[in-house]
């Protein structure tokens, strides 16, 4: 399929609503997860990214999450985030929901966005609910300014659940929307993988952008194998 009936759909299919994955970021020198080469591959999930890895070991999984900001603190947005902070702007995108914790979509000057798996922007209190900056984040082992607890990253880690709220508001503008366009997402991590049906089911459409198949693809309008900011740069082309 092609980005010119991409195109079409977006015109055609308002509102739009984007869900992004690592893909988008990974072409900002961000690493995904589950390639062959992404993080899982480097790291044990069980050992850093758990809710109960870091209650036994907050200091490793500090270790971990320490790398990934000073990572983070080079890295700019790429044409992927850009365009979707310029589509958003001309009123051609409602809202992006991320799986990403990376802050770029923020930085690149979208608006509207729901961040489900949380942000590496902030570090939580778990005791009182502070949060903290990452700017602020002392470590080896920060704690809360308030009460002394050890923080913990501002992220969903595995064995918590997703915030209600970001949830709900994800699946509303699921529901709503004209068009679901999936970006540099493999559709694998749930719930989130499963806002396609909630669009299908009222009606609406869903394409995808991704490089490589997804569970999805049978039921998309339109599939696009390649990168997102090529992709989503030829799209405001041709819907300017």
């Amino acid at each position: 399929m092609s980005v010119e009936r991409l195109a079409e759909l977006l015109v055609e299919r308002q509102p739009c609503v984007v869900l992004t994955g690592a893909g988008i970021s990974t072409e900002s020198g961000i690493p995904d997860f589950r390639s062959p080469t992404g993080i899982w591959r480097q790291f044990d999930p069980a050992e850093v990214a758990t809710i109960d890895a870091f209650l036994a070991n907050p200091e490793k999984v500090w270790e971990f999450y320490g790398a990934r900001l000073g990572l983070l603190a080079d890295v700019e947005p790429n044409d992927g985030h850009r365009t979707l902070a310029d589509l958003e702007a001309r009123g051609l995108v409602l809202a992006v929901v991320t799986q990403n914790v990376d802050g770029l979509h923020r930085k690149a000057g979208t608006r509207e966005i729901v961040e489900v798996h949380g942000s590496l922007a902030n570090a939580v209190c778990l005791e009182d609910g502070t949060r903290v900056p990452a700017d602020e984040v002392e470590l080896p082992v920060p704690r809360c300014p308030r009460c002394g607890s050890v923080l913990k990253p501002g992220v969903v880690m595995f064995g918590e659940y997703l915030p209600e709220e970001a949830l709900e508001k994800a699946r509303r503008l699921a529901r709503d929307a004209g068009l679901l366009l999936v970006v540099g997402s493999s559709l694998e991590v749930y719930p989130i993988a499963a806002l396609p049906e909630e669009t299908l089911a009222f009606g609406g459409a869903v394409a995808i952008v991704n490089r490589g198949s997804t569970s999805w693809d049978g039921q998309a309008e339109v599939v696009v194998d390649a990168g997102a900011g090529e992709t989503l740069r030829r799209l405001a082309e041709l819907v300017a």
